[in-house]
């Protein structure tokens, strides 16, 4: 495929569902508006993202696989000439699966929506805030440029923010009762207090990376001999702070993750799948884009402190997963898929804190499969809490609770499924991207203190066993349901549970891609490795 072709793919992926999100808002033709308005305007979202998801697949296709470390697609215009900043796009190796995630997830959310829309005011605000969450997603994945970086990184709170808060509910509360307003009002401020404030920490390191090095253009900065050469040691460690505090909050970093379980908590379903399938990611790739290449020094100097917050994460995710599983605990299992987010992406943290080829691969599989597992974890308990009116895990494990395995086999097997792929079995895809952040630990780069991380690595495979006791532990209480005694009781009272609705048509079209994509990349790693591993040898070989 040509250039001006990608360029108006890639283009045309960002621009296209800013287009959409007004179109949404006008009145619909009087040809499109159906017998339901409001199915009309959620017709209109996936019709929108599906074309978005078509555009990237077609980039994908068109990319240079055989060059997967040059830039692609770019476009490069001036914007404000007098502070320096220009329109520039591009995408290589490091980006492009962020892309396609990104519009993949959104393209199942928008469809799930359709059939399954959240209580909550206007759908066509809804659908707009979708789009405009999606459009900066993908900026934030596309742009070489700092302060549109910013811009984009910043462009997907206040969607967020709308959703949580207007469309989301407070799990364990009645929906229609003023504390469950009240709860997703505290957790949408808490999700954006927190971001504002790490995002405002972050633009000064990114104004001081432009101002002393003269460019905010992040492929001449990524170069050895183009303008990060004059950033000195000492303006490195400070950009590196102040830019890694911003990002840590997104990815989210233990301590500054305390936003996270209150806000998926509180999100609807669709909300939930995107924060933790996309949003989390913009926080890691923007320590692979701008921190690891731009500032090498600092992030050498820091190195062994976001190891040792990243293996402290992993640990603290889990344990937080264990309690939150406990009978009688009162655990929502909602929020226990929250806290595993904050181990998860404590892998991806650590292998960019180890600077090495194998680490940073790795953590960039562990993007791509925590979104896709995830992801689909969310849609699951999403389904879950249609049906049965709750996610407290005690009622689930209860002896008239959701016992899936007998009562909706299909739902359950699926749910038994994402777990074990979410503990990282061999053949799925959450294996792969782990298993490198660890070896990436027990070499860490040079200069690096490989005791310190070989700690940090046996930290992580605790993490690991941890991992597997919970996830395992929420199978047998939601798919087996309570104990032999519990059951016995539920017979005595009047036989087993009524059977619930297993998966409908459109859980299959939405959920099913996830989970073979789950298995795709679980054996066939290659085909993702392949794309990142030439783009991060040269983003660490300072562009060469």
């Amino acid at each position: 495929m040509n250039h001006t072709a990608l360029q108006i793919l890639l283009a045309g992926s960002v621009v296209l569902p800013l287009i959409g999100a007004l179109a949404a808002l006008l009145p619909a033709p009087p040809g499109l508006k159906g017998k339901n308005p409001d199915q009309a305007v959620l017709r209109h979202g996936v019709t929108v993202t599906g074309v978005v998801l078509a555009a990237t697949v077609a980039l994908a296709a068109g990319f240079d696989h055989g060059h997967p470390a040059r830039m692609q697609a770019t476009t490069d215009l001036s914007w404000i000439p007098a502070l320096g900043i220009r329109v520039h796009l591009g995408v290589d190796g490091i980006s492009l699966p962020l892309l396609v995630l990104t519009a993949l997830l959104t393209f199942l959310c928008a469809l799930y929506s359709y059939f399954n829309m959240p209580t909550g005011p206007s759908p066509k605000a809804f659908v707009a805030l979708i789009l405009v969450l999606e459009s900066g997603t993908l900026a934030t994945f596309a742009v070489l440029d700092l302060m549109l970086f910013f811009l984009a990184f910043e462009m997907v709170l206040i969607p967020m923010y709308f959703l949580i808060a207007r469309w989301g509910g407070s799990e364990g509360v009645a929906r229609d009762g003023g504390r469950a307003t009240g709860g997703r009002q505290a957790a949408a401020w808490k999700f954006i207090l927190y971001t504002l404030l790490g995002s405002v920490v972050m633009l000064l390191g990114l104004l001081l990376i432009g101002l002393k090095s003269g460019t905010f253009d992040m492929v001449a900065l990524a170069t050895d001999n183009g303008p990060k050469a004059q950033l000195s040691h000492t303006v490195q460690l400070i950009a590196v702070l102040a830019v890694g505090i911003g990002l840590a909050v997104k990815s989210p970093m233990w301590p500054l993750h305390s936003w996270l379980p209150d806000a998926h908590t509180a999100a609807p379903t669709v909300g939930s799948v995107l924060l933790a399938g996309v949003l989390l990611k913009m926080g890691t790739y923007g320590f692979v884009r701008i921190a690891l290449p731009i500032t090498p020094d600092g992030m050498h100097a820091f190195a062994p402190y976001l190891a040792a917050l990243a293996a402290v994460g992993i640990v603290y995710g889990s344990l937080a997963c264990l309690a939150l599983v406990r009978t009688g605990a009162k655990g929502d299992l909602k929020r226990l898929i929250a806290y595993s987010s904050v181990g998860h992406m404590g892998f991806v943290l650590l292998g960019i804190a180890t600077m090495t080829p194998t680490g940073v691969n790795g953590a960039l599989f562990a993007n791509i499969a925590h979104g896709l597992i995830t992801g689909l974890l969310f849609f699951l308990v999403g389904g879950l809490k249609d049906r049965l009116g709750s996610t407290d895990l005690d009622t689930l494990a209860g002896s008239t609770g959701a016992a899936l395995y007998g009562r909706a086999p299909r739902f359950g097997g699926l749910l038994a499924f994402a777990a074990v792929a979410s503990l990282g079995l061999p053949g799925l895809a959450g294996f792969w991207g782990e298993m490198l952040a660890m070896f990436g630990a027990y070499h860490p780069a040079a200069g690096l203190s490989r005791p310190a991380f070989l700690t940090f690595m046996a930290l992580a495979g605790l993490g690991t066993l941890l991992t597997a006791a919970y996830l395992l532990l929420v199978v047998r209480r939601v798919c087996m349901g309570g104990t032999l005694k519990a059951a016995a009781s539920s017979q005595e009272a009047g036989g087993p549970a009524p059977a619930l609705p297993d998966l409908a048509r459109y859980e299959y079209a939405a959920w099913s891609p996830l989970a073979a994509l789950t298995v795709l990349a679980g054996l066939w790693p290659a085909a993702l490795l392949g794309l990142t591993n030439p783009a991060v040898q040269q983003l660490l070989g300072g562009g060469k």
